[in-house]
């Protein structure tokens, strides 16, 4: 969506900006939100404004509770442990001139946060980044790891919960809505045969034996800023920051930062685990993350990493067998190019799986 520099400057003007608004125009390469940067009379770029996309998070007030509680709740962690600079090492967004959390301006709901200076982030990933993004994820974890039970709501509903996504699955193979059930029953068959082992975790927190903590669900490199000398500042992108298990949050980088190919690679001898990647994030995540992991989360971790990918595999696989509805497609395949590279990834993490849990060994 594109609005006039004058309704941009309209927007912000419920907020309590500094200065006058010079410029404004899109910033970064997100898919959910629609974020622009705010450059005032300064001549630097000073605040950053969000368009919150309220048709995936049908709760803005739940949302906007939530990260107001988390960075609130790292800030004062910071505070405690005499951290210096402390505004580029958490996230500030601005309440409205009201003191609400957002604007709503009748149609859209936005949000202002301070831009962090001399900030930058990463798309490829290499071991040294990935050991700083595993020391990243695990701080953050750690700094929220005393957040009350209930603190948070999700965002999200079932977001990472293996059984709804089996569920939605099923649900598109008995509609089969646009007739490609025929052409996909090969993977539809290695779904099924590992449904029943896939389901674990939530089995496991029935029992009481795995906990849900305060996760970001979403543990890319690009969701951290790094400073100058490339060493991490902060965790962005607190939209997905929710209850779930650790499981999650560790497999989303494996599935993503350990993989030596894209995500839609059509090569599939490109994709495949590096175990160089997984072994850096791990040694950065587990340097806090071990002071309040259970023994059967840290030797659940490498499970964690084909976990997501099986999940990752379904979805994508659904959608296709839906007819293209939930994620955008660049080609008309691009549903089936997806499920076949996350399926390639999971064999590799099943071959590695041994390797992985005797890595793991090290922190139990």
């Amino acid at each position: 969506m594109s609005k006039t520099k004058e309704q941009y400057v309209e927007i912000l003007s419920h907020f309590p900006i500094e200065g006058s608004v010079e410029v404004i125009e899109p910033f970064g390469n997100g898919h959910i939100n629609d974020t622009l940067k705010v450059v005032t009379d300064s001549g630097e770029i000073r605040y950053i404004l969000q368009r919150v996309n309220h048709h995936i998070f049908t709760n803005v007030d739940m949302l906007q509770g939530n990260i107001d509680k988390v960075t609130k709740h790292i800030r004062k962690k910071l505070e405690e442990h005499g951290e210096k600079d402390i505004d580029r090492k958490v996230l500030t967004f601005l309440p409205t001139k009201d003191g609400k959390l957002y604007y709503y301006d009748g149609e859209n709901y936005w949000r202002v946060c301070l831009f962090i200076p001399r900030s930058r982030s990463f798309e490829e990933i290499t071991p040294e980044l990935s050991y700083e993004a595993g020391k990243a994820f695990g701080d953050f974890q750690f700094m929220l790891s005393d957040l009350p039970e209930g603190a948070l709501g999700e965002t999200i509903p079932n977001f990472h919960n293996m059984e709804f996504r089996l569920q939605q699955f099923h649900d598109a193979i008995k509609e089969n809505a646009a007739g490609r059930l025929n052409e996909v029953q090969s993977l539809v068959d290695e779904i099924e045969k590992r449904a029943k082992a896939m389901c674990i975790q939530e089995e496991l927190y029935r029992e009481g034996k795995l906990k849900k903590r305060t996760n970001h669900c979403d543990t890319k490199v690009n969701n951290i800023l790094f400073d100058e000398n490339g060493k991490v500042l902060c965790v962005i992108d607190l939209d997905t920051v929710m209850p779930g298990f650790v499981l999650s949050d560790i497999g989303d980088f494996i599935r993503t930062g350990a993989n030596a190919g894209a995500e839609d690679d059509e090569n599939l001898d490109r994709v495949y685990v590096n175990m160089d990647i997984f072994k850096a994030y791990t040694r950065g995540y587990m340097e806090t993350a071990k002071a309040f992991l259970t023994p059967i989360e840290i030797s659940m971790l490498p499970y964690g990493g084909r976990l997501l990918t099986y999940m990752q595999t379904v979805r994508f696989l659904t959608d296709y067998i839906n007819g293209d509805t939930y994620y955008k497609i660049h080609s008309p395949k691009h549903n089936l190019i997806r499920t076949k590279a996350q399926f390639k990834l999971l064999q590799s993490l099943e071959e590695h799986a041994v390797e992985m849990e005797d890595f793991m060994k090290e922190w139990l």
